[in-house]
């Protein structure tokens, strides 16, 4: 049997400059094993700054991008591999610079109907002189995901965190400060311009932080989320006009949170470079939808592909057009 991707070599790359480097490298680990079992010749890749002296060495036939945070998820590696004329996983430079951009995706998806809290950037250090709006808010990095450098300001706090001018502080001087919507903490997938499902988070420490996102036991996913019917058509709604307003092109995951008392549904941000890792919430629902983890890493691979030439190969294509095919619309 022909395997879908054999013949193909796809280089991986992982790891990077961030401060999600060591999730990437779990993310990129499962997805080059997936590869492996799906017959294509795989260059596992520890992206340094040397990335385009390494790729024009390779020269593969595509690079599945499995970096996560500054440099690899904000559309500067995108722009590298556009330079080089690679073809490449996940959204394109544009698309990933708006969506790392926190302050202004949230000015694009707003202009297109879809809900976000409130809040504006400030600069780090006047945040933390005082409070600039009212406890209970949220304070984290403008251009930083997986919930590094967030802190949340509870009611009745005295002050804001010092964190923020800490020396320690590597984030940029202005922070996204936004109020705090109580309630339920929700996430969507959106794959091939189709949101679904929606997945209801429960973190072990009360707050959905990095520990909870990539900590063993730190979370409970509750498959479908336990919401009204109501409720969920709007979250994968507001998923899904997100993800077209942004640009995003292949797979992302959009977080919202849902205020039940108040009926108030908001999506806080998108994610083009979701975490592939075994907690992760995209290959979570992708199986719930019908398509297991190397099905989804074929598509993926395939949808980067089929982007950046002329098309991938016939087998591969059948192959990840069957995988697709398996996803239950919503």
């Amino acid at each position: 049997m022909t395997l879908p991707l054999a013949g193909r070599h796809v280089a991986v790359l992982m790891g990077g400059l961030s401060a999600e480097r060591e999730v990437s490298l779990t993310s990129g680990a499962a997805c080059a094993d997936a590869l492996d079992r799906l017959g294509a010749r795989v260059s596992r890749i520890d992206a340094g700054r040397d990335i385009a002296a390494v790729l024009s060495a390779l020269v593969p036939d595509v690079c599945f991008n499995a970096l996560h945070g500054a440099w690899g998820e904000d559309g500067c590696v995108q722009g590298v591999l556009e330079t080089l004329g690679l073809a490449y996983t996940h959204s394109r430079v544009l698309a990933s610079a708006l969506a790392m951009d926190k302050a202004r995706a949230k000015q694009v998806m707003a202009a297109v109907g879809v809900p976000v809290p409130g809040g504006g950037l400030y600069d780090r250090f006047v945040a933390a002189r005082g409070h600039v709006m009212a406890p209970p808010y949220v304070v984290k990095p403008n251009a930083q995901g997986s919930s590094v450098g967030v802190f949340r300001v509870f009611e009745g706090a005295n002050a804001p965190p010092q964190e923020l001018i800490a020396p320690s502080w590597t984030f940029g001087d202005e922070v996204m400060i936004e109020p705090y919507i109580p309630g339920l903490e929700l996430a969507v997938a959106v794959l091939g311009g189709r949101a679904l499902t929606v997945t209801q988070i429960e973190a072990r420490t009360g707050f959905y932080d990095y520990e909870a996102k990539y900590g063993e036991g730190g979370s409970v996913h509750i498959l479908p989320a336990k919401i009204p019917e109501e409720v969920a058509r709007r979250a994968l709604d507001h998923a899904k006009a997100a993800h077209e307003a942004l640009g995003c092109d292949g797979v992302t995951r959009s977080d919202l949170r849902y205020d039940p008392i108040n009926d108030i549904l908001v999506l806080l941000e998108v994610n083009t470079q979701p975490g592939m890792t075994p907690t992760s919430l995209v290959p979570e629902q992708a199986a719930h939808a019908g398509m297991e983890f190397d099905e989804l890493v074929l598509w993926i691979t395939e949808d980067g592909h089929a982007r950046g030439a002329e098309g991938g190969t016939a087998g591969g294509r059948q192959a990840s057009d069957q995988a697709g095919r398996k996803i239950r619309q919503t």
